[in-house]
């Protein structure tokens, strides 16, 4: 019955860790979309 308590408890940890990193992983895509998309509507203004 331990075993299975630390098991879940293994498993739980390592699926918060994941959605954190997914989570970052998300802010950063999407930061960088925001730099391409300002960076196209300046050369659009240029234009």
């Amino acid at each position: 019955m331990k075993t299975l308590h630390l098991s879940a408890a293994a498993v739980a940890l390592f699926l918060l860790g994941a959605c954190e990193t997914i989570d970052g992983a998300g802010r950063d895509i999407s930061r960088a979309g925001s730099v391409v998309s300002d960076a196209a509507r300046d050369v659009q203004d240029d234009l």
